[in-house]
Parts: structure tokens; C-alpha cells; sequence
């Protein structure tokens, strides 16, 4: 089915579109089909967001007063209209939503110039697209007529239901939440429409978690769909070295896990070396030379752990295809770093090869390597088996150290994240190697190899990036956001997290990397961890063309590294494979031929690198619409790893109720403060109504609760008794009290 927001995509301001060609884009044959989309057109010449040409061709309006951004609603009601590029927020009062749900995408319109520290305001004229198709809700009878209430309380809409859905009312002591599939959104004086199409009893029903969490981050779970044509890939360019050793760093069990690069070292004279990285050749399996193909993955564009198992992007036909298995030669698109007898890079390559993977290297092969004596003999029964890979091993896990050591000198933090023993949840806990979307790395871990792996692909994705930025390429990539910077106050208000005495810059600042350092105490660490990486935003995926100019303090990367993991790879490792097959070399004025793949080769480059066909290809995927669809999905992806996680604690929660255990308050809050409870890696709430001994005043600058008459305080880091009283799978919430 069609949206607004895929109408106006598909018309430029320039050109008009016939109405049979757009139908044709629309993919829209069927007669109610089409009368929506006439409906639909009508609406947006009234709001002059469109209009027709003398051939009666519809195109964009040049000249709109109207604004695209992203509806955000609070518990509380309020909400607001986000737009892009940190432009300011614009407050839209609830009567003027126009039904417009929280994360809805739609056209605004300013009504009221913000003054001073107040936010314009606006009305929504025009929902772009929906972001719930499927709606958890409690069905609930309300004069006579059965209805679905949001379990999200940020949706400010009841959705009216058959009669015949009845039967699933909500019962509160079995939890039983229902889908629904909306079959009409609220409009005008029309209340919203929709059935029953699963009903999740989730009172001690685990199994149902992952459909629940899925279905609150408005993801659905495919066990089946399509990837584009599988392809053979290029067998004439391939460089063999299937006669040398590679090995794989992996910590995930999963059989379906994303397929991650193999690594080759290779000594030289004067103690130099080349590291070799091998990725799974997926780009040239794939035709992506067509809108039909790029589309199939519209509705995934990561791969990312179930509880059994991983939902990946790639089809199994794909991913079978490219992956390394132990001992067998397969394609791979590699980069060869040349590396100094300081670990320092001093020249790089891309090449299509022949590799084989010689052995899988795990949590226990790591151990033992970094536990040894540099000198020793090997002895270990861990590593006598494998003693011919120890010295190709130790230089792989050498330069990862180094070029971690480097990557924090240059302004990159280390922040490890908080534990969460919780057996069931698996991959979700295990790092991921793949994904650079967080401001800050998580330290290397001898527990978890693919920690290891993060140095190496990091510099791989950078070296990327540098090789395509000068040759004015498109790709897509993560700019660091230099949140190098945290705000005074928040120092102050947890000043006595701090041990040192703090001296802060002439704008009045510390750097998180400054303030994580003056901080000795292991709790009070962890509290200030916690408060870092809530203050540090995700970065988004960016499109980079040869105009974005370059700010020397930027630290950008384009990862390509593991192409099975996400979308954003797949297409940068596209980027790759398009350069050695399709760019157009030259040769130099001695007459020998310029790699274009290999470093500081630009220099030399005067010559038009691709034909039209191969730039029309790239612009296919390199625009702005795909990328903002990948932000989009990972948004919801992020958003379910994170509740997968708290629906976890709070089944682990639930099996203690009424407990007593020793906690740390990690933040303090007008309405209470909470606590996290060590022995269980779990965190709840103690809500300011339960102090009944006392009245407490919460203070603001110092960020503690106090009482009035006993003067009794409660702030950050302070280790009290509390027990478990309750607990809310609906919200993931643990509720607790002083003991």
C-alpha cells in the first residue's frame, strides 16, 4: 500500500509525472487502489504541497510552507514535531495533531513564531506516513462498544473494534494484550477502525517476549521473503591466496549469526607487515542495479539477535553462499594495510581474492594467548594444538590493541556497558563488531574476542572512507558528533561522584575522557558510565558526497566491513566492488598503468572514473531517501535490543518480589529515585509516595531528595536496603521499597 510521503518521493520539482507513470511507481492496479490515491492527490493540491502542469503533470511545489519532521510525543501529552539537523523542535498542541500518532511522519506548518525560550508553534496538515501499522493494545468495553486502548500511552487514540472482539478483553491477572491490524486510521469526525489478530497472554508466559517486544518497536518478525538475483561473482581479477593462513575471531553461537571478515598477517623486512582483512564477498552476489531490487529490502535493513536466533536482512540462500566456513576456499573483497615496524599505517589496497579460513579463534584461544608469559613455552592445552597460529595471533591482537591505543589519542572514549547476566538473552549481550552507531567503543575484553575485532574494522571502515572521499565518491557513513563535552551543571550535580579536584577549561567544561578519570571508586564509576552514555546521542547513518566539505576535526567513518550485518555495509562494500570492476584506470607518464585501489593513487587522478550506466546505478542507492529508511529501521532496532533487555530484568525481577537486597541509587528524580540491585544486574524504582515516614523535597542543584523534618537525604551513589514489590511487564518497570 501506498503512503503520502511515497507520493511526493516519487515526484520531482522540476519534471511533471504523468498520472499512469505514477500509478506504474505506486505499483497501483486495482480501482480502490487508485480512487485512494485520487483522494489523496486532491488533498495535497488543496494544501498546494503539489500541483499539475499544463500536460497535466503533477509535481512537487518549489515554494512549501510546509516542514517534514517526525511527530514526538511525551507520557504527559505533550508533543512536538522534530526536524532534522538539529533544527528547533516545534510544539503542536493536542487538538492540533490531526490524529497524528508519536513517531508519525508528516508535513507541519508554523503557526506561531517561537519567542525567546519558547518553541514555535504548529498544526499538522499532512501525515506523511504511519508508523504503526500494528498496534498493541487492552480491549476494553466502553459504552457497549469494544475498542482497543494503546498500551503506549504516547498514542492519543482508541481504535474501535468488531463486536466480535469482545472475548479478548484485557484480564489483568493474565496480561493479555492483543495486535491489532488498523484497517482505518482516526480522520475528521471517523474514530480509527481496526481487528484483533493475535492475542499475547504474557503473565508468566516468556515465549511471547520477543513477539511482544518485536511488535512495540513496530518490527515484523519475516521468516520468509526475498533478496534480489543471486549473481556469480568475478572470477578473472581474484588474487589467491588461499595458500595462507586466516583466521576468524567470533563469539557468536548462532548458526544464522552475521558472517564476520577473516583476518591474514604477513611479515616482511625491516619488521614490517601487512595485515590482511577479508569480507564476505556479498555486493558482487547481489544485483543492485535496479529500484525493484533495492526495494525488496525496505522492510529490513539489519540483521540483529532473537532470543533462538538472529532475524537477518539476507536471505539464507545469500548468506550460505558468501560465508567462511573452516578450511574451504571462497570469494572475498579485501583491503591489505601495510603496517610499520610501529603499527603505524603507511599504505593500503582493495582487491578481489581467494581466501580460505584456517581456523576459528574463540573466547578461551584468547584468554590463554593474553594469560601467557610473552616468553614462555607453550604449554597451554588451549593453545599446544594451535601453536603453529600463536605468533600470527599475537601480531593480530598487537596491532588491535595499538590501533585502539591511537583511536583514543585522537578523542574517542572508552565506556563499557552495564552487566547483565541474564542467560537468555545471548547474542543480544555479546558485542557487536559491526556497529559504529554509539560515540564511544567498549574496551577491549578478553571474555569477548569480538571486542577485538572493533580496532580493525574501525581503521578498515576509516581507510574507506579517505580512499572514496578523494575520489569524490558517495557513501554512506557515521560522523562523530565531537560530544567531547559535558555541561557543567550535570558536573555539579554529581560533583560527589568525583574524587579529584576538578579543573575545568575557560568555556567551563570537562572532557568525558578527563571526567571519567578523576573518578577511583568502582561504584561510583559505574554511575558515571551510566550518566556518560545517557547523555551521548547515537550517531546516524549520514550520505557523504564529493560536495560535503570537510571539517579536519570530524572523525568519519564508511563502513563496509561486515556487509551481512546491515544495509549501510552492503552498499559501501557495493561502492568497493564497483570501483576495481567498473572504474576507469589510466596510466602514468612513464606508461606504466595507476591502481586506483591503492593509497595516495588520487593524486594522479584527472580522468572521469565511471561511465553514466554506473553513476545512474550508484545514485540509486546512494540518495537521501534510502538513507533516511535505514535511520528509521535502526531506530526500531535499537529500540527493541534495548527492550528485550528490560523485559528480561523484569522477568528476573519477577521471580524475587518481596526479596530484600543491598542497592546503589544510580539517579535521583523528583518522583523518587533508582536503584540498582548488583546481585541481579536489575534496576527499579523507589517512588517518592512510598517515603511515607517523611515529606521530600527534591533539590535540583545538588540532585537529591530530602526530608523536611528528619533532613534525611537521598542522592547518587548513597547504598541503601530496599526489597522488591512489584513489577510491570507492559512497561518493564521493577518497582522497589526501603527495606
Amino acid at each position: 500500500m501506498f503512503s503520502t510521503s511515497s507520493i511526493i518521493e516519487n515526484l520531482s520539482q522540476e519534471e511533471g509525472l504523468e498520472y499512469k507513470k505514477l500509478c506504474r511507481l505506486l505499483k497501483l492496479s486495482k480501482k480502490t487502489d487508485k480512487a485512494k490515491l485520487d483522494i489523496a492527490l486532491r488533498a495535497l493540491e488543496d494544501l498546494e504541497i503539489i500541483n499539475k502542469n499544463k500536460d497535466n503533470e503533477y509535481f512537487n511545489v518549489k515554494e512549501s510552507n510546509h516542514l517534514v519532521a517526525k511527530i514526538r510525543c511525551s507520557s504527559k501529552g505533550y508533543c512536538f514535531a522534530v526536524r532534522e539537523n538539529n533544527n528547533e523542535d516545534i510544539y503542536i498542541k493536542e487538538n492540533l495533531l490531526n490524529y497524528a500518532w508519536n513517531g508519525d511522519k508528516v508535513l507541519v506548518r508554523i503557526i506561531k513564531e517561537g519567542v525567546r525560550r519558547r518553541s514555535p508553534e504548529g498544526v499538522v496538515d499532512c501525515i506523511l506516513e504511519r508508523t504503526n501499522q500494528i498496534l498493541l493494545a487492552k480491549v476494553e468495553i466502553i459504552k457497549d462498544e469494544v475498542y482497543g486502548i494503546p498500551i503506549d500511552d504516547r498514542i492519543l487514540s482508541k481504535i474501535k473494534l468488531p463486536k466480535k472482539d469482545e472475548k479478548y478483553k484485557y484480564i489483568f491477572e493474565n496480561k493479555n494484550i492483543v495486535k491489532i491490524e488498523i484497517d482505518l486510521f482516526p480522520i475528521g469526525q471517523q474514530e480509527g477502525i481496526g481487528h484483533v489478530i493475535k492475542e499475547l497472554k504474557l503473565n508468566d508466559n516468556e515465549k511471547l517476549d520477543t513477539d511482544f517486544v518485536l511488535s512495540k518497536s513496530n518490527i515484523y518478525k519475516i521468516d520468509n521473503f526475498q533478496n534480489p538475483k543471486l549473481t556469480f561473482g568475478n572470477q578473472h581479477q581474484r588474487l589467491d591466496l588461499s595458500t595462507k593462513n586466516s583466521y576468524m575471531f567470533k563469539n557468536w553461537n548462532d548458526k544464522n549469526s552475521p558472517i564476520l571478515p577473516i583476518f591474514q598477517i604477513d611479515k616482511y623486512k625491516n619488521n614490517t607487515y601487512k595485515l590482511w582483512l577479508h569480507t564476505n564477498t556479498i555486493a558482487e552476489r547481489l544485483d543492485l542495479s535496479n529500484k525493484k531490487s533495492i526495494q525488496m529490502f525496505f522492510d529490513r535493513f539489519e540483521s540483529f539477535p532473537l532470543l533462538d536466533k538472529w532475524q537477518n536482512y539476507l536471505s539464507d540462500e545469500i548468506c550460505i553462499a558468501a560465508k567462511f566456513n573452516t578450511n574451504e576456499i571462497n570469494d572475498a573483497i579485501s583491503l591489505c594495510i601495510e603496517i610499520n615496524s610501529e603499527n603505524e599505517i603507511i599504505n593500503w589496497s582493495f582487491h578481489l581474492t581467494k581466501v580460505k579460513c584456517s581456523f576459528l579463534v574463540e573466547n578461551q584461544h584468547i584468554e590463554a594467548l593474553l594469560s601467557r608469559k610473552s616468553n614462555a613455552r607453550i604449554t597451554s592445552r588451549i593453545l599446544k594444538p594451535i601453536k603453529d597460529y600463536v605468533e600470527d595471533l599475537d601480531k593480530i591482537i598487537e596491532i588491535s590493541k595499538e590501533f585502539r591505543r591511537k583511536q583514543l589519542l585522537n578523542g574517542k572514549i572508552e565506556l563499557p556497558k552495564s552487566n547483565t547476566n541474564i542467560e537468555s538473552l545471548k547474542e543480544l549481550i555479546v558485542h557487536n563488531p559491526g556497529d559504529f552507531s554509539k560515540e564511544y567503543f567498549e574496551p577491549l575484553n578478553k571474555n569477548d574476542i569480538q571486542t577485538y575485532l572493533s580496532p580493525l574494522l574501525y581503521e578498515g571502515n576509516s581507510i574507506w572512507y579517505n580512499h572514496s572521499k578523494n575520489y569524490g565518491l558517495n557513501n554512506a557513513s557515521y560522523i562523530s558528533q565531537k560530544l567531547d563535552y559535558i555541561n557543567v551543571a550535570e558536573i555539579i550535580k554529581n560533583s560527589e561522584l568525583i574524587d579529584s579536584k576538578i579543573e575545568l577549561n575557560e568555556n567551563g567544561s570537562l572532557s568525558f575522557k578527563e571526567l571519567v578519570q578523576l573518578c577511583s571508586d568502582d561504584n561510583k564509576k559505574r554511575i558515571l558510565h551510566k550518566i556518560l552514555i545517557n547523555v551521548v546521542k547515537d550517531n546516524e547513518v549520514t550520505l557523504i558526497s564529493k560536495d560535503h566539505s570537510i571539517n579536519e576535526s570530524e572523525k568519519i567513518i564508511s563502513p563496509w566491513t561486515l556487509p551481512s550485518f546491515d544495509f549501510t555495509n552492503l552498499i559501501n562494500q557495493y561502492n568497493i566492488y564497483n570501483m576495481i570492476i567498473n572504474g576507469k584506470t589510466n596510466k602514468n607518464n612513464d606508461g606504466s598503468s595507476i591502481n586506483i585501489m591503492e593509497k595516495d593513487s588520487w593524486n594522479e587522478f584527472n580522468w572521469t572514473l565511471y561511465n553514466s550506466s554506473t553513476l545512474k546505478n550508484l545514485d540509486l542507492i546512494f540518495n537521501k531517501l534510502i538513507i533516511d529508511k535505514i535511520n528509521e529501521y535502526k531506530n526500531k532496532v535499537r529500540q527493541f535490543k534495548s527492550n528485550m533487555i528490560n523485559i528480561k530484568k523484569v522477568r528476573k525481577a519477577e521471580k524475587y518480589i518481596g526479596n530484600k537486597y543491598s542497592g546503589l541509587i544510580m539517579t535521583v528524580q523528583s518522583y523518587g529515585f533508582f536503584v540498582e540491585i548488583p546481585e541481579l544486574y536489575v534496576e527499579g524504582l523507589v517512588h517518592v509516595s512510598t517515603l511515607s515516614n517523611d515529606w521530600y523535597e527534591y533539590r535540583s542543584r545538588q540532585n537529591l531528595l530530602i526530608g523536611r523534618k528528619s533532613k534525611k537525604s537521598y542522592k547518587i551513589g548513597d547504598v541503601i536496603d530496599i526489597k522488591i514489590i512489584k513489577v510491570d511487564i507492559l512497561k518493564y518497570q521493577i518497582d522497589l521499597e526501603l527495606a
